[in-house]
């Protein structure tokens, strides 16, 4: 008995690299904050934080994406 998943292992693997990537980009927008309220760091707005990141979480969706609606092919089994 065979069975029909709609994501194919490739697609598994695929799927938790694009998880991997938007944990990371999470994890990089970390920080930046100040311990006195009083003081205004600019820490906050510096390249990691404002391009880096967003840009390995949409990287992320968008593998994810691709890897959900990706096809899984059929290798000979045609019935």
């Amino acid at each position: 008995m065979k069975d029909n998943f709609s994501v194919s292992p490739a697609g598994v693997k695929t799927i938790l690299i694009g998880l991997i990537l938007m944990v990371s980009g999470y994890i990089l927008m970390l920080g930046g904050g100040s311990n006195d309220p009083a003081v205004f760091n600019d820490a906050m707005f510096d390249f990691r934080r404002m391009v880096a990141s967003p840009v390995l979480v949409v990287l992320g969706i968008i593998i994810v994406i691709v890897a959900i609606m990706s096809r899984p092919s059929d290798k000979g089994d045609k019935q």
